[in-house]
């Protein structure tokens, strides 16, 4: 996906209300960004580091720039390397409907009609997608954004505790027990990402619900993410191990 206007750069300074990031321009000017990330984003805020961000250009908006990515320090074998982490979790939804369009997650390809934000479920959520075709079971596609890396390529989720992510599990396995198909998809934005697992010293009820959801036969799909200042663009399949040794 491209940006509409390419993004700038400027130096993270802190974030604070969840919401809030202060940063700093080249020139030293201080500037308030909206940080749309409701998780703790643990291991992605590094005061110093580059970041880069969207402005709308709309002036009745009290933020009107928003936090789009990081520059991350990843330590691969022992050696710090610089990653970027798309940090705007509303992106995900956009880059795994453009990715399943473009028919190319071989385990989808067969759905034509893809609907949004669909209510469903004994507990009244709402599904990021819904997949449907004629002969085709329907299938009901939950999309997470995976940004906390914990070095040589692996990537946990969740980055905090999230009883909202449990009850999707839940309601997942309810739509394969219905006899339907579910998909827990992980939109991995972090290049420093080459594996996922789940994060269970954070989250160990979010944990034991995923590993009823697989055990039900929902299934797990990630993919990763290159990213620059002009696009950010899921292009290749990363494997999902349920047990990190």
């Amino acid at each position: 996906m491209k940006y509409a206007n390419p993004l700038q750069e400027a130096r993270f300074l802190r974030r604070y209300k969840r919401f809030m990031a202060d940063v700093e321009l080249a020139d030293g000017s201080p500037v308030t960004l909206h940080c749309p990330n409701t998780g703790s984003m643990k291991n992605c805020l590094h005061p110093g580091c580059r970041v880069w961000y969207s402005d709308s250009n709309n002036p009745k908006r009290k933020y009107p720039c928003t936090w789009e990515q990081a520059e991350i320090p990843v330590l691969f074998n022992g050696v710090e390397r610089m990653t970027r982490a798309g940090l705007n979790t509303t992106m995900a939804n956009y880059l795994v409907t453009e990715l399943i369009n473009g028919g190319l997650v071989p385990e989808l390809s067969s759905y034509q009609d893809i609907r949004q934000e669909v209510r469903y479920g004994s507990q009244n959520s709402r599904i990021d997608l819904l997949l449907r075709h004629n002969g085709l079971p329907d299938c009901y596609v939950e999309v997470k954004s995976v940004t906390l890396a914990m070095g040589d390529g692996l990537g946990l989720f969740p980055d905090a505790v999230t009883s909202r992510g449990t009850r999707h599990l839940q309601e997942l396995t309810g739509m394969v027990n219905a006899g339907h198909r579910a998909v827990l998809f992980f939109c991995v934005q972090h290049t420093g990402i080459d594996h996922v697992s789940v994060a269970r010293d954070i989250d160990p009820t979010y944990a034991n619900e995923l590993h009823k959801a697989l055990e039900a036969g929902v299934e797990v799909i990630a993919w990763g993410a290159e990213m620059s200042s002009k696009a950010i663009t899921l292009t290749r399949p990363v494997p999902f191990c349920q047990h990190v040794k």
